[in-house]
């Protein structure tokens, strides 16, 4: 650092070079994971059809894809803080690409069920790896922002990919049905961004020529001290942080809000299109709505989470929020425009709970503990991704109706809320401004 420069322009210099170079690159990985994720809910559109799938064997098929990312998630997140970042993330990417490739391809449930597993065991360890891999960039403070600019990827994806999915569903080039294509389309960059990832991601600052000497020095510092803070007091082994008390709970809380959440995702089209009867196209446009409201939502609660240093209410209230719209969407469904706004309401709180929930762990964990507590709340939370799904397509199949698969996702949703409210630790960290 050159004599006289005062420290603060070497920090907001590093924390500005940082957020620009790895941001954006990860937003769009995470776009193209998430949307290989779920576009399987807008190709049920079509596939149930021409596969003669029942609701129940969608659901379970949709659902499944967590018990394969169950198995290797804990490993996953632990090889991201022990070996390399931009290795394993590239390839976790490059593997599912063409996984979610070869699902254009399928023609039984079989083929479904076990695509759908071998999606997840080969997206194990993305989403809490890159939990992780943030906290090698982002002190504390800034750690929910980061995330929540992350985690806006996540409704974008849907914003975005509804009307592509609605688009490619209308083609039918080579004899193959559009659904097929709209698996084979958006499954394939995932694949030239892996290869991409090898070269473009740094996995420590002290590795990053692209930042300046000082920033460096000034970065690394500043997250050796959060480490021995968090550490002191608190010398947990990985085993034993994984039996932690609050790990448990956030686990536990993380399982019945993924329960909702991807109940919801994968079922918004099927049930949009049953309310309302539209063509695919603009049933895709219609379940893009939500999603937007829910990009807002999620920019401002991780904004004002960081802004007052507090992440146990930051977590439960949109908790209890998805709830609320949840069960006001089962009431009303008879009648879309008021389900719509319902269905808004629910994701807002579905996806704005985000930033501050993961911000939670590493307030009592450091290291290799916490990246293993964070891939153990991740792995057994996403359990939930197989159960919302079934459960909804199960309730539908015996009821012809989506009103108890979607109370239960309520249900579900309040439990978590709860869940967050009896954590001791209460997140709350100084802010910027104290």
């Amino acid at each position: 650092m050159e004599h006289g420069t005062p420290s603060v322009d070497v920090a907001s210099r590093a924390r500005v070079r940082i957020m620009r170079r790895l941001m954006p690159f990860l937003f769009l990985l995470y776009i193209v994971n998430y949307l290989d994720r779920v576009n399987v809910g807008y190709a049920g559109l079509e596939m149930t059809r021409d596969l003669k799938f029942t609701p129940e064997v969608f659901g379970f098929g949709a659902g499944i894809f967590f018990a394969g990312y169950f198995l290797l998630e804990i490993p996953g997140t632990l090889l991201i803080e022990l070996w390399s970042a931009r290795k394993w993330i590239a390839r976790i990417m490059i593997t599912w690409g063409i996984v979610a490739v070869i699902m254009g391809f399928m023609n039984s449930a079989t083929q479904f069920y076990w695509l759908r597993l071998g999606l997840g065991a080969a997206e194990a360890g993305f989403y809490p790896g890159i939990i992780v891999y943030l906290t090698h960039w982002f002190r504390y403070q800034d750690r929910a922002k980061a995330v929540a600019l992350f985690m806006t990827a996540v409704p974008l994806s849907n914003f975005i990919g509804a009307p592509i999915s609605g688009l490619l569903l209308g083609v039918n080039w080579l004899g193959l049905a559009g659904w097929r294509w709209l698996f084979i389309i958006e499954g394939a960059p995932s694949i030239i961004l892996g290869i991409i990832t090898i070269f473009y991601l740094t996995d420590w600052p002290h590795q990053a020529k692209w930042l300046a000497e000082d920033e460096r020095e000034w970065i690394a510092g500043e997250l050796k001290k959060e480490k021995d803070i968090t550490s002191s007091g608190h010398s947990f082994k990985i085993l034993k942080a994984l039996r932690h008390r609050e790990v448990v709970l956030l686990a536990l809380a993380y399982f019945f809000i993924v329960t909702s959440l991807y109940g919801f995702n994968i079922w918004l089209p099927t049930m949009v299109k049953a309310m309302s009867g539209l063509p695919n196209l603009t049933v895709t446009f219609v379940s893009a709505l939500p999603y937007f409201v829910a990009f807002a939502a999620l920019l401002l609660v991780g904004w004002s989470s960081d802004r007052t240093g507090e992440r146990k209410w930051h977590s439960a209230v949109p908790m209890f929020v998805a709830g609320a719209g949840l069960l006001l969407s089962a009431i009303t469904q008879s009648y879309l425009p008021l389900a719509m706004a319902m269905f808004c309401i629910a994701a807002a709180g579905l996806y704005s709970f985000f930033p501050a929930f993961w911000a939670l762990p590493t307030t009592f964990l450091a290291g290799s503990a916490a990246a293993a507590s964070i891939g153990l709340i991740n792995s057994i939370g996403n359990l939930g991704g197989f159960v919302g799904p079934y459960v909804v397509g199960y309730l539908n199949n015996k009821t012809n109706s989506f009103f108890g698969g979607m109370t239960y996702l309520s249900c579900s949703a309040m439990a978590a809320a709860v869940l967050m409210l009896t954590l001791r630790r209460s997140g709350h960290v100084a802010s910027p401004a104290e």
